[in-house]
């Protein structure tokens, strides 16, 4: 019986279909022209969510590449400008230590422009006089302990080793020089680059002093 009924429907379907074919001449839409999600077969729906996972991991990587972009840059461009305020702050530094020593020059009392009447030879007593002229009274024992140490105020004294030479034992001797070319035989030329050497280096001839005694040379 249950074979019976299924082919009277089938056949009462077959045959609606085939009065409908032959009494009316307008086309017959077919059924189930709309795609849904569900009718698309599982495994199309999984290639798909894999594209987009895919396009969203490249969006995502991009993202994340630009940010480190951005970084670098940041990063780079930070050390340029902590270089650039070193250099600054460097050459500030640099103005204002020269501005200290020519301030401890000045405090000196000393002139070393002052010019001395050129001898054939200096006694010691007169190339200490001319030392406390050029460097000045409060430097003066400073600059007075070096030169005894170095050349015991013997203005010709020559290293015989290191070929340093003059009251201060400039070495080479032909550094003083910048200063006047009379350097082997006029004291005051020597007393005078010898503070300008220790101003510039140590600030004064008493800073000078303070680190001949650590070193034993300055």
């Amino acid at each position: 019986m249950a074979s019976a009924t299924a082919v009277t429907t089938v056949g009462a379907v077959v045959g609606v279909a085939s009065g409908a074919d032959q009494g009316s001449s307008e086309p017959v839409e077919a059924a189930g022209t709309t795609t849904l999600l569900a009718d698309i077969p599982a495994g199309q729906q999984v290639q798909q969510a894999s594209l987009t996972e895919q396009v969203q991991a490249q969006s995502d990587a991009a993202d994340a590449t630009a940010r480190q972009t951005a970084e670098q840059d940041a990063r780079v461009q930070a050390a340029k400008d902590a270089a650039a305020k070193k250099k600054a702050a460097d050459e500030a530094a640099a103005k204002e230590k020269l501005r200290k020593q020519e301030e401890a020059a000045s405090r000196g009392g000393g002139d070393s422009r002052a010019s001395f009447p050129v001898q054939a030879s200096y006694t010691i007593a007169q190339v200490k006089a001319m030392a406390q002229q050029i460097v000045g009274a409060d430097q003066f024992s400073c600059f007075s302990n070096i030169v005894t140490r170095e050349s015991g105020w013997n203005y010709t004294a020559t290293n015989p080793s290191s070929g340093a030479y003059g009251l201060v034992q400039s070495n080479p001797g032909s550094k003083m020089a910048s200063v006047a070319s009379d350097w082997r035989t006029n004291p005051a030329t020597q007393i005078k680059w010898g503070l300008n050497y220790m101003n510039s280096r140590y600030g004064s001839p008493c800073g000078a002093w303070q680190f001949w005694q650590s070193h034993n040379y300055y």
